[in-house]
């Protein structure tokens, strides 16, 4: 299996995971993850709303590791993806202050992911 197939496969499989996290059960997530004991009906659906991006981006992601002319351009949009979620928590890091350590944890890895990402674009097919 190449690195690429093998990149994308794993996308999909870390994207899936957390985008199920979200939105099967938004007040569980919230409770166990984020210590909120109320969750409002805009933040759930907020949740669920994220829980399918993720999973259109990451089904997409799966679709382009079995397919030659898709691979380089979703690969391309887990470093957009990854770039632009680490950003906003960039950004909320300095505006707002340190998150639960879930949320740190993921901008660690999504800012990780940018770079590995890139060098995985540029290997030859």
């Amino acid at each position: 299996m190449g690195i690429k197939r093998a990149f994308l496969i794993l996308a999909f499989a870390m994207a899936s995971v957390i985008a199920l996290l979200y939105g099967i059960s938004p007040a569980w997530f919230a409770k166990t993850f984020l210590g909120m004991t109320e969750l409002s009906l805009d933040l759930a659906h907020i949740f669920r709303a994220v829980m399918c991006l993720y999973l259109a981006l990451a089904c997409f992601w799966l679709f382009a590791a079995f397919s030659d002319s898709h691979r380089n351009s979703a690969i391309l949009t887990t470093i957009v993806f990854s770039a632009g979620l680490v950003t906003g928590r960039l950004m909320s890091f300095l505006v707002d202050g340190q998150p639960s350590p879930l949320l740190i944890f993921y901008a660690a890895i999504e800012l990780l992911l940018v770079p590995i990402a890139t060098w995985v674009y540029m290997r030859p097919d």
